[in-house]
């Protein structure tokens, strides 16, 4: 099937450091309905300071919604661990990041790879929903293909981050299915975290934050706060904050 141009993913080899020599990877996953265009601006950020960057595409995403609906989170999961491999076989360090579900793809290899991880970046991720709706999910899916879209939450006038305009429910469920186990395994990351949360997000509500912050074991995480972005912050008005202050978190977290 045709994959969007806009939808390609991204990888740039890392630099060796010029203080030890280690080379560092940075591994950024897009979120669910969305695309890799979602995140490559904040690759090509991270790969000019020498990071090896890897945005894979996620199975079902960039071509079209109904190709989505025959994915699963083990499919996605599946593709953003292959991205880990090959960043950890390049690499001496990987830190994993992505945005909204993404986030939670990056805490899931968090939680199962260990020290492997060596920090955790997220952006308005997303592991659970307050929405009362999605409750009847299990049976919906089997009557509604589909709901109205989710993408492009974004403040900045005219940018897109060329997702879908339809919300799959077969693969949203399983979306929400994988979040529960996550969320009973939060407590397996130990790693540092640095999280940006719009404080204006039409598609993940603040329970997502809540529950992270306060059930991981990790001892050093840092929440930083957007002003001026919607869910999609990483295209919006505070990219920039996003891109420099995850830069210098990944020298800090990788570092002597």
């Amino acid at each position: 099937m045709p994959i969007d141009p806009n939808a390609e993913p991204f990888h740039a080899d890392a630099v060796p450091s010029p203080d030890d020599g280690q080379r560092v990877g940075v591994l950024l996953s897009q979120g669910f309905t969305g695309s890799p265009a979602s995140m490559v601006p904040w690759g090509r950020y991270l790969a000019e300071q020498g990071f090896g960057v890897a945005v894979p595409r996620l199975p079902g995403h960039g071509t079209t919604w109904q190709e989505l609906n025959r994915t699963r989170w083990a499919d996605w999961y599946g593709e953003v661990e292959r991205a880990f491999e090959k960043l950890r076989a390049d690499c001496d360090q990987v830190v994993v990041g992505g945005l909204s579900m993404g986030g939670s793809l990056a805490l899931r290899l968090a939680a199962d790879r260990g020290r492997d991880v060596s920090g955790v970046l997220l952006v308005n991720p997303a592991v659970n929903i307050a929405r009362k709706d999605v409750l009847a999910l299990p049976v919906l899916k089997h009557v509604v293909p589909a709901f109205p879209g989710i993408a492009d939450d974004i403040k900045k006038p005219g940018v897109e981050e060329h997702g879908y305009d339809r919300t799959p429910l077969k693969a949203a469920h399983s979306m929400l299915t994988s979040w529960k186990r996550l969320r009973d395994d939060l407590p397996r990351v130990t790693q540092p975290i640095l999280m940006f949360r719009s404080v204006e997000d039409h598609v993940v509500d603040p329970s997502s934050a809540r529950i992270i912050t306060t059930t991981v074991s990790s001892r050093d995480v840092r929440e930083v706060l957007l002003e001026n972005s919607y869910h999609v912050a990483t295209l919006d008005n505070d990219a920039p904050t996003i891109f420099e202050q995850s830069a210098e978190f990944v020298r800090r977290v990788t570092g002597p």
